[in-house]
């Protein structure tokens, strides 16, 4: 309103005064980073490369979003890495999990085809349509399709926190982190991370149900049963 006055918060003028604000900046900056390093320590060394991952029976790749209908570049290079690890044997299966809440966006079948693409026969290659984050889709690998051992793909911003979720959710997992080049969406992800991290904690704790979790699927035991 015309005439009103903003008043500027005024800092502390006593010495003691300035030693708590600074306190409580830090405390607040501690407090925030706490989630991220819990990542970091229960992730340990989980991660490895394409080359030098375990193997284990089924790969798990997390949606990144889509263009015009077809993956993004960056889940398109964790489809790359994905497609990699099946055909030098590192893993037998892939779970492909995203969104699909809506008719007109449908993550799941968009990797299928990339992946169907790129060699990956159809028969080996699941799909959960009800990955709506990462805990649920975590979750409905271990709950919905049986999983109890995975190679997660993921970018390397994100995948500390799927490995750390999908252990919470009894899942015995590897990660493989996928480069990408240090761009606007790598720091945004990475930015992205160090609150999401927050979130993964609460997940973590009091394990919620997913948004969507439904009936039991035999797709991966099935796909497994399929001859190579």
């Amino acid at each position: 309103m015309p005439g009103m006055k903003i008043h500027r918060p005024r800092l502390p003028r006593t010495r003691a005064g300035q030693r708590r604000l600074v306190q409580t900046v830090m405390s607040v900056c501690v407090l925030a980073l706490l989630p991220a390093t819990w990542l970091f320590v229960v992730t340990g060394d989980r991660l490895r490369t394409t080359a030098d991952v375990p193997r284990a029976e089924v790969g798990v790749v997390f949606g990144a979003g889509l263009w015009d209908g077809e993956p993004s570049p960056y889940l398109a290079h964790r489809l790359d890495a994905a497609a990699r690890l099946y055909h030098e044997g590192r893993v037998e299966v892939l779970l492909v999990t995203g969104d699909n809440s809506r008719e007109d966006y449908d993550e799941p079948d968009a990797m299928r085809a990339y992946l169907t693409g790129h060699g990956v026969p159809a028969a080996r290659i699941v799909t959960d349509y009800a990955g709506f984050d990462t805990w649920d889709s975590c979750v409905r690998a271990k709950k919905i399709f049986g999983v109890d051992r995975a190679v997660l793909v993921s970018q390397g911003f994100h995948i500390r926190r799927a490995v750390a979720l999908c252990d919470a959710a009894g899942i015995d997992s590897y990660g493989v982190g996928v480069d990408d080049k240090h761009d606007v969406t790598w720091y945004y992800g990475g930015t992205r991370e160090v609150f999401a991290a927050g979130k993964a904690v609460l997940d973590a704790v009091f394990r919620p149900d997913p948004r969507f979790l439904g009936p039991k699927e035999h797709g991966v035991a099935r796909a497994l049963a399929t001859p190579r």
